[in-house]
């Protein structure tokens, strides 16, 4: 098929200059659409003009630079969440349950520790107290106080747990009879109206 005139012409090399012509009368336009100033040479050359920001005199302040970052860039993209990954919280085991143990074991337990010591199981300070109390009380006037010296409260004290221990042996016993193993109240008393007549027949 031969060339015609107008497919020759189209095939043809444009001259040097018009696409940087075409470019320019673009820019052109779009600066006169928004009210910017007129292009200058370095426009038509295919520069881009810098631009000049109306409203403000004097001369252009320097860019504001950017807060440095402490950390790193944050990732965005498919399947990346933005800021601190969420840590996932520990396994908190189960409670494990309470160990139950047959009534009387632990008293048991109790009585064979302190049959093995020695100490007082009565706290001093407070007997001490009630010795006090008692003795300021029995006084001619009672308004006496009496000065104890140190070893006689402990001596005392010595006395009257031994006693206590001595009376709930006896109910202990009274309470075996009875075929029981709580200690009640009548058998202190038996224990001690037996003691009396123990004492008595002595």
């Amino acid at each position: 098929m031969a060339r015609t005139k107008q497919t020759s012409r189209q095939y043809m090399k444009s001259p040097p200059g018009v696409g940087i012509k075409k470019k320019a009368a673009k820019v052109l336009k779009a600066q006169t659409a928004v009210g910017q100033r007129t292009p200058t040479r370095a426009t038509a050359a295919g520069i881009k003009p810098e631009r000049v920001e109306t409203g403000r005199l004097g001369p252009k302040s320097p860019p504001r630079k950017s807060p440095a970052r402490r950390g790193p860039p944050p990732l965005r993209g498919r399947g990346v969440t933005l800021g601190v990954a969420r840590k996932k919280p520990a396994a908190v085991p189960p409670p494990k349950p309470k160990r139950r143990v047959r009534r009387g074991t632990v008293a048991l337990r109790e009585i064979r520790k302190y049959q093995k010591t020695t100490e007082l199981l009565i706290r001093r300070a407070p007997f001490q107290r009630l010795v006090r109390e008692i003795a300021n009380k029995g006084a001619p006037g009672g308004q006496a106080e009496f000065r104890w010296r140190a070893d006689a409260l402990e001596a005392l004290q010595e006395a009257a747990e031994a006693h206590l221990i001595a009376m709930l042996e006896d109910s202990n016993l009274c309470a075996i009879h009875a075929k029981r193993v709580t200690i009640m109240p009548k058998d202190m008393q038996l224990a001690k109206r037996l003691r009396r007549e123990d004492e008595a027949s002595s």
